[in-house]
């Protein structure tokens, strides 16, 4: 068989191989997960005001490569605080479809914002993404991470919000 025909072949056999991963509906959506309501950073605050704990906020994107390497520690730092820490993603410059998989291929299953314009961390401090903010039951953010986080500095910012109330 001649080598273009082969080649030809071999790529044929990628993109059908790729067509049936592609996660979601024939439509392309993810399964499972609504459009990330969009809020201000106004909404922000009064959704974390009505939580009486303590919250970790996460500013990511699913573009963001440093996102992509931080979501398991957050994955996994919900699954240990998040009975009393209120963990919440916000999305910015993106789009919902890839916001979706992102959640998806992470199992983050926290609560999130859609935030394509990235108001809420132009109005709360803070450059690029990922960033993380530690804030207090009061609203008070204590502490602004900016780029990815290490086990040990989420969990030294979890433990500094827990002690507020000890």
């Amino acid at each position: 068989m001649p080598r273009s025909i082969r080649l030809t072949l071999a790529l044929v056999a990628v993109a059908v191989a790729a067509a049936a991963c592609t996660p979601g509906d024939t439509d392309g959506e993810p399964d499972g997960i609504a459009d990330l309501p969009e809020a201000t950073p106004a909404e922000v605050e009064a959704f974390l005001a009505a939580d009486p704990r303590p919250a970790v906020v996460n500013v990511w994107a699913s573009w963001c490569g440093p996102c992509r390497a931080e979501a398991p520690l957050l994955t996994e730092a919900h699954a240990e605080y998040g009975d009393v820490v209120h963990f919440v993603g916000i999305d910015v410059q993106d789009n919902q479809a890839s916001a979706k998989s992102f959640i998806e291929e992470f199992e983050l299953y926290i609560d999130h914002f859609f935030d394509p314009d990235r108001a809420v961390p132009a109005a709360w401090g803070g450059f690029g993404v990922p960033i993380t903010y530690f804030v207090a039951p009061d609203g008070e953010i204590l502490e602004i991470h900016n780029g990815i986080i290490d086990e040990r500095s989420l969990v030294q910012g979890i433990e500094d919000l827990l002690a507020l109330d000890g």
